[in-house]
């Protein structure tokens, strides 16, 4: 597949899941009145926005212009490095959102790394914007995993009770 329209559906895809998790938020008001799961629920808004605009700048970017989405990865990532360091703080007792937290930032760090020093993804034999798009879909599965975890468990145990 060509990486650019690989960005194209990704960001689509990440974009969509954004819509469908706020059509989730929306059915359940009582979320947003707890801090604590405001900040979930935020940060699940996060797993997909920051991927989605991510793959917006590499379209733009692209082979042709590296350093529009080579830039863009590197800030977003720290941006996205740093929210979920902050809820892995808070994530307490649960051994599986502390892991898929952990997981999640170190994927946003390595994003960091690879915009910063594209030559590493060489490495591996890719180009850096397909080493890029592999933690990228990595990103999205993680996050698809939180979604459930809450869904399942941590949104689902406060109405129930």
């Amino acid at each position: 597949m060509n990486v650019s329209t690989f960005y194209a559906l990704f960001s689509t895809t990440c974009f969509t899941l954004v819509g469908l998790w706020w059509s989730v938020v929306q059915s359940h008001t009582d979320w947003m009145r707890d801090r604590a799961q405001r900040r979930v629920v935020g940060g699940i808004y996060l797993s997909f926005l920051l991927p989605a605009v991510m793959g917006l700048f590499a379209q733009v970017g692209g082979i042709e212009q590296p350093r529009i989405w080579r830039s863009a990865f590197i800030l977003l990532s720290v941006i996205g490095c740093a929210c979920t360091l902050r809820l892995l703080a808070r994530a307490r007792g649960d051994r599986f959102i502390t892991w898929q937290q952990a997981a999640a930032a170190l994927l946003y760090a390595l994003i960091a790394v690879v915009g910063a020093f594209p030559e590493l993804a060489r490495h591996v034999r890719l180009r850096p914007i397909q080493a890029e798009a592999l933690m990228l879909i990595g990103l999205v599965i993680l996050a698809h995993a939180l979604v459930w975890r809450y869904m399942a468990g941590e949104g689902r145990a406060h109405e129930e009770a």
